[in-house]
């Protein structure tokens, strides 16, 4: 009752706000709407893997994305989704053609290549970016992460912060959001892999609410 009592107020929202955009010109809304629709279907074919009823807010993704410039180019982006990162580390600097999305979705696999058609789009599963060679030539500065880590396995966690320092520069950080009221990687992970989590900070603009943390090496 409560889920359907926010995604009802959320679409009014949206809806609203396309009707009124599409009056002054704009299509954004319009836009959002349909990531909406797109997003939610995929969250009802497949909840755990899909986590959220909603793709992230721009507020989540200028809070995720806060400390990331150019200079931390190449930047990794696991399961992207609609974009609403990626639109986030391109309002901060980073090329197009620095950004490598991992997208295990079909779902948001055209759109993703329609809206970011310089960046590398590469279809699979987080947890075997160990092995996948995607830095062979100059190592990822951050990695963003929009996975539902609270949905997955310890031993899948693991996999996919492993993988994601091994392609990680020496200071490079890992930044992971979360609906949950702490750290989704379990303190035994972090002792494991060398790592420690950091709360970057939370926002209620998001649905539902969330908060993000950085995770460095030790």
């Amino acid at each position: 009752m409560r889920l359907n009592l926010i995604v009802s107020q959320w679409l009014r929202k949206t809806l609203v706000e396309a009707v009124a955009d599409g009056k002054s010109g704009g299509n954004r809304p319009q836009s959002e709407f349909l990531d909406f629709l797109r997003f939610f279907r995929s969250w009802i074919s497949n909840p755990l893997r899909v986590a959220g009823v909603a793709p992230s807010s721009d507020s989540l993704a200028r809070l995720i994305t806060s400390e990331i410039s150019a200079l931390d180019a190449p930047v990794l982006e696991l399961g992207p989704g609609t974009g609403v990162f990626t639109r986030a580390l391109l309002a901060r600097g980073v090329p197009e053609t620095e950004l490598t999305l991992l997208e295990f979705g079909n779902d948001f696999l055209p759109g993703l290549n329609r809206r970011f058609p310089q960046a590398r789009i590469v279809q699979m599963d987080a947890a075997l970016i160990a092995e996948a060679d995607l830095f062979a030539d100059e190592a990822a500065g951050a990695v963003i992460s929009g996975l539902p880590l609270l949905s997955m396995s310890p031993r899948k966690q693991e996999a996919i912060l492993a993988g994601a320092f091994e392609v990680l520069r020496p200071g490079g950080a890992f930044y992971q959001f979360t609906y949950g009221p702490r750290c989704p990687v379990p303190r035994v992970i972090l002792d494991r892999l060398g790592l420690d989590a950091e709360r970057l900070g939370k926002t209620v603009r998001n649905l539902p609410p969330a908060a993000v943390y950085c995770i460095t090496r030790r």
